[in-house]
């Protein structure tokens, strides 16, 4: 008998019928997860596409009194604030381990921008780095990002003279704009490391087809195992 009666003459769910409410239950919130996960992958290589666009298009500024649009190639002219240089800390560049010397710096019409000068080598020494900078009047070209979040950080974000990552509150300076330059040409470049893209937009769209193709087959076994247990419950 698949059911048993109560005295009120209610029926109680066998154990077979429970065990089959737990799989589609189960397996529903599988198919479910899938499908929202691809559709954020989705979006997200669009998002991703429409960033891409954006520094294709991005203007070129000389020493702009405006915010500029992130990805802006900015050419500044002015002198460097040697003293007030900071560094990045943990960064690879080409299986390297260093740091990213970042040094406010002044234009010509008084304005204070934070540059990133690109990648110095360190090894795994916890010493303060030691990087040159050019004294007098430079012009400097890079490409503009727009301060965000960033990654979180456990603990204070400046060590000595070193910091875990890109904040502006980490200097005194009041800077024209929320951001900072990545330098590209001129006195004071190293290495160049940063991408403003980590990951392209068909990496996101592999992604969602994975999540889509792993909906599907959680979808076909919830509908084969459910045919067994109708079976059984007979």
């Amino acid at each position: 008998m698949g059911h048993s009666l109560n005295r009120d003459g209610s029926q109680d769910a066998s154990p077979g019928n429970r065990r089959q409410w737990l799989w589609w239950t189960f397996w529903s919130i599988l198919v479910v997860l899938g499908i929202v996960l691809g559709i954020w992958q989705w979006e997200r290589a669009d998002d991703k596409r429409e960033y891409l666009a954006r520094l294709d298009a991005a203007p070129r500024l000389e020493s702009p009194a405006q915010t500029p649009p992130d990805g802006s190639f900015l050419t500044l002219t002015g002198t460097y604030l040697a003293a007030e240089t900071l560094f990045l800390d943990n960064r690879t560049f080409d299986g390297r381990l260093g740091v990213a010397p970042l040094t406010p710096f002044e234009d010509e019409n008084g304005r204070f921008w934070l540059i990133q000068r690109g990648f110095l080598e360190t090894g795994t020494s916890r010493e303060t780095p030691q990087v040159e900078t050019p004294d007098g009047r430079v012009t400097l070209a890079g490409r503009w990002q727009t301060a965000n979040e960033g990654t979180p950080v456990f603990g204070e974000n400046r060590e000595g003279q070193r910091l875990q990552r890109m904040a502006l509150d980490a200097w005194s300076s009041d800077f024209a704009h929320d951001g900072w330059l990545h330098l590209e040409q001129g006195p004071g470049h190293l290495e160049s490391w940063w991408t403003p893209s980590v990951m392209p937009p068909s990496r996101h769209l592999g992604y969602a087809v994975q999540w889509w193709g792993l909906s599907l087959a959680a979808l076909v076994v919830m509908l084969v195992g459910s045919r067994r247990f109708s079976r059984r419950i007979r």
